[in-house]
């Protein structure tokens, strides 16, 4: 099983080789052009910067995999939702540590104050990314049809939820973000 933890910036040349995997050759992300890895350094920063998790999968010193969360939108009233990212690296997809990683990045969002996690999965095609969301309790709520355009296809979004903790059945009882 690999260790999951909170990411370092010794990590970032490998998240960002991930990523840019995902970028080149998939359809998870509607990125068109790899991200430098200032780029994902300035990313990490921001998310970091907003007291969110931003964890990886490593196992003998490599890393598998990253998540990270943030803010779903900027006004004050989606403080309490934010928005999940998960890449794995590509022999790594489909052999658990996604799910793993993906259930951490949940706890520590909890931790952190946020009551729903929303998925929004780049191509309806991305089964692999759709079946990790509900092996960790989304539910699916709708499917934006045709809203990206990336390998000469137009593509859909996935949109998948989670409540955290008390989800909606109190008022949050954090300080306003």
């Amino acid at each position: 099983m690999p260790n999951i933890r909170a990411s370092s910036d010794q990590d970032l040349p490998a998240i960002t080789a991930i990523y840019s995997h995902h970028v080149l050759n998939g359809t998870g992300t509607f990125e068109t052009t790899p991200p430098s890895v200032e780029d994902m350094t300035s990313r990490r920063a921001d998310v970091l910067s907003r007291e969110l998790p931003f964890l990886v999968a490593e196992k003998d010193g490599q890393i598998l995999g990253f998540a990270y969360c943030n803010w779903f939108k900027p006004r004050p009233a989606y403080r309490y939702c934010a928005e999940d990212s998960i890449y794995m690296a590509d022999g790594e997809r489909g052999r658990g540590a996604g799910k793993q990683l993906l259930a951490a990045l949940g706890g520590e969002a909890q931790a952190a104050g946020v009551r729903k996690l929303i998925a929004v999965i780049g191509d309806s095609a991305n089964q692999g990314s759709v079946r990790v969301h509900e092996a960790v309790g989304f539910t699916h709520v709708g499917v934006l049809k045709a809203c990206g355009w990336k390998f000469g296809k137009w593509l859909d979004v996935v949109l998948m939820e989670k409540a955290l903790g008390l989800g909606d059945s109190t008022s949050p009882e954090l300080p306003s973000r």
